[in-house]
Parts: C-alpha cells; structure tokens; sequence
C-alpha cells in the first residue's frame, strides 16, 4: 500500500500511465476504457469515478490543435490532392486520438481520486487521517 500522500501531479501522471493513482503499481482500466472496480495491487477503490465525456474533450482539443496546423502547413507548402490529404489525415487524426483517449480518460480518474471528487472523499478522508500518524511513525525511525 502507497505510504504518505500521493500529489496531484503524481496521481494524474500514475493515471495517465494506466496505474492505479494511489500505489502506481496496479492496473487502472479492465477493458480499454473500462476502468477497474479497484485496484489489482492495493485494493483502492476505482468505480467512484465519473470522468463522462470530459476526456474525449480534452483530446478533440488536442488532436486538433496538432492536426490542424499540421494540414494547413502541408496544404500551403506543397497543395497536394484532397484524396492525398485524406488519405495521410483521417488515420493520423484517428490513432492519434484512440493512442490519448486511454491515457487522458486514466488522468481525469487519477485527477477525481486526488482531490476526492464523487465517492473518492471517504478514500481521501481515510488517507489524510493516515498520513500525520505515518509522518510520525517515519520521525521516529530516523
């Protein structure tokens, strides 16, 4: 079980890899997009999560802010035909999305869980009351 508490940066980074948020070491999705009932390693609850359609959001933006520019630059430099510019942009723009879609959607579960948004407040409640007596239990050692 991860000891101290996790910063939201980690959590989201541990999400973003499709890790669990609280250790780093289980599995966070069962199924593509399917994240875990819990975690595989520490037990820590997964299901509370509600991240919709937040995700597929945040890569629209994403993979349009890259793709776009990237299709303008091309068609202003070298104009080449339409069936050309379609058939090298609609697959780059599809597995571009479908490669950030697990890792974004396991971000925004890592960022709920963190902060103790939906059913993750009692995990974060539970941890937080943990920490001081771990913090403690550290100092003494040392």
């Amino acid at each position: 079980m991860a000891t101290g508490s996790v910063s939201l940066t980690k959590a989201m980074w541990r999400g973003f890899l499709g890790k669990c948020p609280n250790c780093g070491e289980g599995h966070m999705f069962g199924r593509f997009l399917k994240v875990a009932d819990s975690c595989d390693h520490c037990g820590e609850e997964l299901f509370h999560q509600r991240a919709d359609d937040f995700p597929a959001y945040l890569v629209m933006v994403v993979v349009g802010h890259l793709v776009v520019p990237a299709i303008l630059a091309v068609e202003t430099a070298y104009a080449p035909a339409v069936w050309l510019q379609l058939a090298v942009w609609l697959p780059v723009t599809l597995f571009a999305s479908l490669a950030l879609l697990q890792p974004t959607k396991g971000a925004i579960v890592g960022l709920q869980w963190q902060i103790g948004m939906h059913g993750f407040e009692a995990g974060k409640l539970r941890r937080e009351a943990v920490a001081p007596v771990l913090v403690k239990a550290n100092t003494r050692a040392a």
